[in-house]
């Protein structure tokens, strides 16, 4: 097999960079895939050696083979000047929001942001003395009235976590970079083989890789990637900061990120195919997905990205709980369980009106959110409409 040259692998197809990127079988005696480093002291040959940083690694929180070759298959894949490697999604959002913002500095939010990032904002940004303002999803080029001389990021999340609102993103990130303000997105759903943030205007791509990245359900993961303007400040807070990811859960990222590709176009087709059916239900008042024509992001979704992922929400006639419950406690392939991206089907309920404060949630019914699995459409199917049933048969 022909060495690939590492500047060659740009102009492939991302199936292809998927397969290929960060892999280096002659390294590892031709195994396909690269071996698990468990390590933390590297033995330098001399003592110049040690004392000069001569060899490649020197030391496991600070990089081994293993998060050397996922590092570069996401890079070949995102088109970014570098990635770091996080314990988990949320540990990748603070470590993008700390690396360029400091005390006194102001952060714009938006208010459809992961409910923890703002647990985060209000909490441990307060605490260091940085301000949070959230903003209304929809703002597009009213976000220019909010930006103050010392507004230093402005945070995207699209669409809304729950709520699947899309922001304008590179009419949001012209204006924040004519203020001078770095911009940071929150690409998890759509991954960015769906969504390219960097050709957007985003400088700091945010990925909760416990989701779409890792596929199954079994690894806590979160990586950041940076564009070259912040790239030097990420790198400097992540080393300084004392983070890495376990060599186990950086293995089970690269195997997932492989399969990438054609498991997210399934998740598509499936969620689309359950979407569309549920729009028909007399039960569900609206259908909160941004790839479906009737939706008010549609037009931005179908301008900027390539795809949708397996992730959407419902929002029910007005009933009581009891009715949602009945809904939900007697489904069969929907586990009831927080997080999403991996191979089996999801639901939960959810209620944004408790921690909105620059937009008011009152969508006219209970919500549940949905992601739809890699099981077969017409088992999900079947399993929604009983439970459709149990909840008009509860509402009364």
């Amino acid at each position: 097999m022909k060495k690939i040259n590492k500047n060659e692998i740009a102009t492939f197809g991302e199936n292809t960079r998927l397969v290929i990127g960060g892999r280096e079988p002659d390294d590892y005696h031709g195994f396909v895939n690269p071996p698990v480093y468990h390590g933390s002291t590297v033995l330098a040959p001399t003592t110049r050696d040690l004392l000069d940083h001569t060899q490649r690694y020197a030391y496991g929180r600070r990089g081994t083979p293993t998060t050397d070759a996922l590092e570069q298959a996401l890079r070949a894949i995102d088109g970014s000047a570098g990635v770091v490697l996080c314990p988990s999604g949320l540990a990748a959002v603070s470590t993008a929001l700390l690396s360029c913002l400091s005390a006194g500095d102001h952060l714009l939010m938006v208010d459809s942001a992961y409910g923890p990032t703002r647990h985060f904002c209000d909490g441990q940004l307060a605490r260091f003395g940085i301000e949070t303002t959230y903003y209304d999803p929809l703002i597009g080029e009213g976000i220019e009235a909010l930006l103050r001389p010392n507004t230093k990021a402005v945070y995207l999340e699209t669409p809304g976590s729950q709520s699947f609102e899309m922001q304008d993103v590179p009419l949001i990130a012209g204006i924040a970079h004519r203020h001078g303000a770095t911009v940071l997105l929150d690409n998890t759903w759509a991954t960015p083989l769906f969504f390219d943030a960097f050709g957007h205007g985003v400088d700091l791509m945010i990925q909760a890789g416990t989701k779409y990245i890792v596929g199954h359900s079994d690894a806590m993961f979160g990586a950041v990637s940076a564009n070259r303007k912040a790239w030097p400040a990420l790198k400097g807070f992540y080393g300084d900061a004392g983070l890495c990811a376990g060599p186990d859960d950086v293995y089970l990222a690269m195997r997932g990120l492989r399969t990438l590709g054609v498991r997210l176009r399934q998740h598509q087709e499936s969620a689309l195919r359950v979407a569309k059916w549920l729009a028909k239900r007399p039960e569900v008042l609206r259908v909160l997905h941004p790839a479906l024509d009737g939706d008010p992001g549609h037009a931005i979704w179908k301008r900027d990205f390539k795809g949708s992922s397996g992730l959407f929400s419902i929002v029910l006639q007005p009933a009581p709980e009891a009715a949602v419950e009945a809904f939900l406690d007697g489904l069969k392939f929907f586990g009831l369980g927080y997080s999403w991206g991996g191979f089996e089907s999801l639901a939960i309920p959810f209620d944004c009106s408790h921690y909105r404060t620059a937009t008011t949630w009152n969508p006219g019914g209970p919500g549940v959110r949905l992601h739809i699995g890699l099981e077969d459409v017409e088992d999900l199917i079947a399993d929604l409409d009983a439970g459709l049933a149990r909840f008009r048969a509860a509402r009364g």
